[in-house]
This record gives C-alpha cells, structure tokens and sequence, in this order.
C-alpha cells in the first residue's frame, strides 16, 4: 500500500508545491470513501489539487462548472425520448465517474446542490423512480469561495455534512512561490501528469485500509471528542453521528498512509479539525468573540483526555 499511495503522493506534489499537508489529506479522504472540500480564495491552486489528485489516478474523471443557471440534471442526467425505440432512456450526466470534480459548487443554487446530496451519501442517483449505482471509487471533490464573496450561496448544513474533510490551501511560502514560478513559469506540470494508479489499486487499497485496527480506548476516545461538540457553550450544532463515522475512517486512512496497521491517538488528533470543523455552527455570542469553529475543535483536542498508552 506504502508504494502505490507513495507513487500518488508523488505524482500530486509535482504539481502542488509546498502543501504536503494538504496532498496527504486529499488522499486521506480518497481512501476513506470520503469527499472533500477545498475552501479558500481564488488563486491559490484548490482546482489544481483536485485535478491532480484525479489525473494521477488511471479512472473515469469528470469536472462541473458550478454556476447560478446550472440544473440539477445537469449533473445527475435526465430522461430523453428515443425516437427510433420509441421509449425514453437515460443519458447519464457527468456525476457517472469515479472522480467528480465540482469547481466552484457554492455558486450554484441550493437546488442544484441538492443533486449531489443522494449521491455523496448512498453512491447512487435516482432520476425518474429509477435508481442507478455508482461504480467504485466514487469521490467528489468540490472547491469553493469563502462565502463573504460575491455571487456565492452557503452549503446547507446536510451537504457540509456529507464530506469527510475541509481543507484550506492557503497562500504558500516564499520558497514554494518562487520555485512555483520556475515550474508553472513556462507550461502547467498538470499537463505532464500522467496516471500513477489504477482504479482496482485505489479499490484495493480501500480494502486494507477497511482492515486497520481502531481499539477500544480510541474509539471510545473519538465518542469523547464528539460529545465534547454537542455539549460546548460556544457551539449551537455539534458533531453528528456521521461525524464519527468519518472521523474513524479517516483515521484508519491516516494511519495506513503511515504504514501502521492500527490507529492511535495522534491521527484522530490531527485529523479532527479538518474533519469535525465545517460540521459545527459556532454561537452568535463566540462570532463576534471572533472564535470559528477551528479554534473551538482545535481546544476540544487540547482538553479531552487521551487514552494512555498500552491500555
């Protein structure tokens, strides 16, 4: 697993440059059967990570424009009459891939973020009473604007829900920005990516990470964590059971990327904030205190007892 995943690792960073955290995540998520959800401002590459991540791997790939006039069946695909059968069929639009990359997904209108709702959860779409399946891998990664900036609508909070992680690409150092410059200076590396993986690898993959061992005292130290969100005066929604679901997942991920075969504390650590975050709504009295979501998961990590060792 440590040679495939590292290949994929590799292959994304030649594009990315100067954000392993945010690569190791993404892959993360993609062996978790997650999704994710790249926030921040234009410019600092969340479209490039997300193509990266799905050329390098050798699968079914498609990208959505997301904009205020797209329809829902514009993503899920619609019924058409066949002229010559004389009977409608169904053309499948491009949610029918093992990667869906979503650019822009809070541009569009609730209505049409709704379509991926179905889809993200069950790995199934239903147009007109008739359900079709998802073949595996299936994961969404959706990009978007923070939402103070024109022209954006807010994820509803079943949608945040649905994806396993949020990440923030941020700006990148000096370095990274100056030897970015070298790179990106004469032509895009996205153009010489070529697939590292296959998609029966990322199947496979997906199975020993099933397999890695979360312990008692772990899980029960994620229960911990997300009764802490329920329960805290500066939150008004905590963490959902869907949350912990994800949470150990991603950590069995984690850990496997790592080349352990079980999970320990420190991964759900480092993992809590990106995976618990955009599920919390923070209290009006602690937005004007300035405090965000992160910052209360971020204390949660530093207060909730951790298991000791060798129990």
């Amino acid at each position: 697993m440590a040679k495939v995943a590292g290949r994929i690792r590799g292959a994304v960073e030649s594009v990315i440059e100067g954000k392993p955290a945010a690569v190791r995540l993404a892959l993360t998520v993609l062996l978790a059967e997650g999704h994710l959800l790249i926030e921040d401002v234009p410019g600092v590459g969340k479209t490039m990570l997300a193509k990266a991540l799905a050329r390098s791997v050798d699968c079914s790939v498609r990208r959505v424009q997301f904009t205020p006039d797209l329809l829902p069946s514009d993503i899920t695909g619609v019924s058409a009459y066949n002229q010559e059968l004389r009977e409608f069929e169904f053309k499948p639009g491009p949610v029918f891939a093992n990667i869906v990359v979503g650019d822009e997904i809070n541009r569009a209108s609730p209505k049409t973020q709704s379509a991926l709702l179905e889809c993200m959860e069950e790995r199934q779409v239903t147009v007109d009473g008739t359900t079709y399946a998802l073949e595996p891998p299936f994961m969404v990664i959706s990009t978007q604007n923070p939402v103070e900036m024109e022209g954006t609508y807010p994820l509803p909070e079943a949608q945040r829900d649905r994806f396993t992680a949020r990440i923030s690409m941020g700006y990148p150092d000096p370095s990274a920005e100056l030897a970015m410059l070298d790179v990106h200076g004469r032509s895009s590396p996205l153009d010489r990516l070529v697939p590292v993986a296959h998609a029966t690898d990322v199947r496979e993959l997906i199975e020993v990470v099933r397999g890695v061992e979360v312990s008692a005292d772990v899980r029960q130290y994620v229960i911990d964590l997300i009764s802490a969100t329920r329960s805290h005066p500066e939150l008004r929604l905590g963490a959902s059971p869907r949350a912990t679901l994800q949470l150990v997942k991603a950590a069995r991920a984690y850990a496997a990327l790592d080349e352990r075969d079980y999970v320990i504390p420190d991964d759900v650590q480092d993992l809590a904030v990106p995976v618990l975050a955009h599920r919390l709504l923070t209290t009006t009295e602690a937005q004007v205190d300035g405090r965000r979501s992160e910052h209360v998961v971020a204390d949660l990590v530093r207060r909730v007892p951790v298991p000791a060792p060798g129990r």
